[in-house]
């Protein structure tokens, strides 16, 4: 994978909304580890595979986008100490992808088109916690931010709402993903400022 990518500008404006170290943006940074892969709808595909590898469950866009999706108000905080409050999105819960999978796996891992993985507890995406979500501020999810579909789990910091998402495989043991392995904390929860390992 390429390098980050930055040049955003933000305000520093601190807010009791916010988690400790974090300042509010009005725009939408965009940083991402490599570059933004082109995905054509028509080969476009998420799939969810159990813990033994022995069931999969398997949508096309036509088949996701036929599932019952719902709005989204999010706050969503980065690592790299932006926060964005009120996020509006569109998107199917992991619950409604979830229903049906038999599974006694504890965590998960996102993997995306363009190679990029982050790792979450299965609790983590449960209970109205997590979205795969395809839209943003009224309108289609653009590439650059994830789009055609991203995970959006906005109560850890936002490199877990994994961009370009293509599946989620169920683990019995956690395996750390892209960043985690490189440092970053393996959970990530901006209120504890669990930036890095170690935090």
């Amino acid at each position: 994978m390429g390098t980050v990518s930055r040049g955003f500008r933000g305000r520093r404006r601190s807010s009791a909304e916010l988690p400790p170290g974090q300042y509010l943006v009005e725009d939408f940074p965009v940083l991402s580890a490599g570059p933004t892969p082109d995905v054509d709808l028509q080969d476009w595909e998420f799939t969810i595979t159990n813990e033994s590898g022995e069931q999969q469950r398997r949508w096309d866009w036509n088949g996701f986008r036929a599932l019952p999706s719902e709005p989204v108000t999010v706050d969503i905080h980065c690592v790299t100490h932006w926060s964005k409050l009120h996020t509006t999105w569109e998107g199917v819960s992991l619950d409604t992808l979830l229903d049906g999978v038999e599974t006694s796996a504890s965590f998960a891992l996102a993997q995306c088109y363009g190679g990029y993985t982050t790792n979450l507890p299965l609790e983590d995406l449960t209970d109205g916690k997590a979205w795969v979500a395809f839209g943003y501020d009224g309108q289609e999810l653009e590439a650059e931010h994830g789009g055609p579909a991203r995970l959006l789990v906005p109560h850890l910091y936002f490199w877990k709402s994994a961009k370009w998402v293509r599946g989620i495989q169920l683990l019995d043991q956690d395996e750390p993903g892209f960043w985690e392995s490189l440092g970053y904390h393996n959970y990530g929860d901006p209120w504890q400022e669990q930036r890095f390992w170690g935090d």
